[in-house]
């Protein structure tokens, strides 16, 4: 009797394997694009297969531009930008992509000025100048006049700029855009610009990094890779007439007008908000998701994921040097978690 037991039981396994394996096995999700939330998204995607052990996500930190060109290509499953697709983007795709705002963020200009410790500051007309090649020396009347007591030296300012296609060049280029009439006709809002001037580097990994090793330059990355590397980033005027450097605080105010009025589609510009307090080169960063994902684990996987997101993994943006959501957000957010079919 008890050999029999032991022989049912050897039959029973392989057969259970073999119909039911696929509920054991892992579901593996490619994903790709920005590199302005990839700490917070490096920690969500290490937290999230805790809740669910049976998912693993793999997200490659390529920008923006990569990041929406791979899955109009379909090599991911969902992709990721911090610069809302357009409405030819979006018509160029085999899928129509869901936009579901994760965290807030601020680009900041980040500098290294041998023998300058102080926090600068920077007008939006200092900045459009720097970056068009206009203002060319750190003691230029521009940049004095807004740091008063500063020994800025007579030094050539070096320019670093992103060189892949990415949402950080889209939300700085978006914010000079609106503060600058030379640099929207002459350069303009994208995720890939001509720079006038200039050095590019790759990711805000590259920019911060070449920005950290070479004298008397200046770029712009995303908040928390100058708080990891330990740079100095300046404060913005925002249109209030403030000076305000970026932090929780005032990239939430940034966005507190817009989560009021969120567009039913989530593609919003908050750069250059108004409020007395608000950081005006802040931003939403958005994971792009297809509206029908015809694998029913992926399917799954993805929305379970997108509501852990905006509920359990929320906690860990402030530790990371982002904003949460406003609840707002995350109310409507939670009702188009259903359009994903």
């Amino acid at each position: 009797m008890r050999n029999r037991v032991v022989l049912c039981c050897k039959l029973l396994i392989p057969m259970a394997l073999l119909l039911g394996g696929s509920l054991y096995a892992k579901v593996l999700i490619n994903a790709a694009g920005a590199t302005f939330p990839f700490p917070i998204y490096s920690k969500w995607f290490e937290e999230f297969p805790k809740q669910e052990p049976d998912v693993q996500i793999n997200y490659q930190s390529i920008g923006s531009g990569g990041g929406i060109r791979q899955l109009a290509e379909g090599t991911v499953d969902f992709g990721a930008s911090d610069m809302p697709m357009t409405d030819e983007q979006i018509s160029r795709m085999k899928v129509k992509p869901l936009h579901f705002p994760t965290v807030l963020g601020g680009v900041v200009p980040t500098y290294n000025i041998p023998g300058v410790s102080q926090d600068l500051k920077f007008t939006p007309d200092a900045l459009a100048g720097i970056f068009l090649g206009k203002i060319s020396k750190w003691d230029d009347p521009a940049l004095k006049s807004s740091n008063p007591g500063v020994a800025l030296p007579s030094a050539a300012i070096i320019v670093v700029h992103r060189s892949d296609g990415s949402g950080t060049t889209f939300v700085f280029t978006d914010y000079l855009s609106k503060v600058s009439p030379a640099w929207k006709q002459s350069v303009g809002a994208n995720t890939s610009v001509k720079w006038p001037a200039g050095i590019g580097a790759k990711g805000n990994e590259g920019v911060a990094g070449y920005v950290k090793q070479t004298p008397n330059s200046i770029g712009y990355v995303e908040l928390i890779y100058a708080i990891q590397n330990h740079m100095g980033y300046g404060s913005v005027r925002n249109a209030a007439g403030n000076f305000v450097k970026a932090d929780l605080e005032s990239v939430t105010e940034a966005a507190a007008g817009a989560a009021k009025s969120m567009p039913d589609d989530f593609r919003v510009s908050i750069t250059n908000a108004p409020g007395k307090r608000a950081y005006p080169i802040s931003t939403f960063t958005w994971l792009l998701v297809p509206s029908k994902i015809d694998d029913p684990a992926k399917k799954k996987a993805i929305t379970g994921l997108l509501r852990w997101m905006l509920l359990g993994g929320q906690k860990f943006a402030g530790p990371l040097g982002y904003a949460p959501l406003p609840k707002e957000v995350v109310a409507k957010e939670q009702k188009a978690i259903a359009l994903v079919n």
